[in-house]
């Protein structure tokens, strides 16, 4: 009788935030594992091929499956479990984000449950949390938080909802984490500024890991007193 394939191992691979350099965010040992890797889930294809090349993948990409893996690939697919076949005839595959950690404000929840269910087993790799390094860095309650993820693009319901987070933080003693897109990350502060109570911390991570990195945590009204221009920088907002 014929022994079934040992499926291949899912590694969820960190990348690094903006021009980090990799050296100083990325883990040797992860650079070790991504050189026997051929079959990569990514958001997109350039921004995969920067970071393999820069861990030091050598491998000619026409060796390599770059297996798209970004919202709109989820969107529009009812069933995923197909991506996983290079695993279940025993290549090992990885997850690979534009920035930061797969599955985390990053597709790859949905391909990492179908793993599970497929007795693949999942290997999370070290390395950097934009998220998790603005809380360690806000000053704020790390032992109760809540991510809350992108706010609402309308201007109502994200003020409703930057209320709400100010309420939780209050009552329930958790910082309240949130992004945004660059484009908008100046009408979210703007909007912290004009509902949030004066004494309410607000700590502004701006370009985490990189040479630009900036994190002040102020009262809300000591920010008021010099609005800083944020640009188009990658920011995580933070209230307690």
């Amino acid at each position: 009788m014929m022994s079934m394939q040992k499926p291949g191992k899912l590694f969820l691979l960190p990348s690094s935030l903006g021009e980090s350099p990799i050296s100083r965010v990325i883990p040797q040992y992860n650079q070790e594992i991504i050189l026997h890797i051929r079959h990569f889930y990514v958001e997109s294809e350039k921004s995969a091929r920067q970071f393999l090349r820069k861990s030091g993948f050598k491998i000619d990409f026409s060796e390599v499956e770059l297996i798209l893996l970004n919202e709109h690939i989820i969107a529009s697919k009812t069933d995923l479990s197909g991506l996983l076949k290079p695993l279940l005839e025993g290549y090992d595959g990885a997850i690979l984000s534009d920035a930061g950690c797969p599955a985390v404000a990053a597709p790859g929840a949905e391909i990492v449950k179908i793993a599970h269910q497929k007795h693949i087993q999942v290997i999370p790799l070290v390395g950097p949390s934009s998220i998790l390094l603005a809380l360690m860095a806000s000053g704020m309650n790390g032992q109760g938080f809540t991510f809350l993820g992108y706010l609402p693009k309308e201007k109502n319901e994200r003020i409703r909802k930057i209320k709400l987070a100010e309420t939780d933080a209050n009552q329930k003693k958790q910082t309240q984490i949130f992004i945004e897109t660059p484009y908008r990350n100046q009408h979210v502060f703007n909007d912290i500024l004009s509902v949030c109570k004066n004494d309410t911390l607000l700590c502004l991570a701006l370009d985490i890991s990189t040479n630009s990195e900036s994190i002040v945590t102020k009262r809300v009204d000591e920010w008021k007193r010099q609005i800083p221009e944020i640009g188009k920088r990658q920011a995580v907002f933070l209230i307690y």
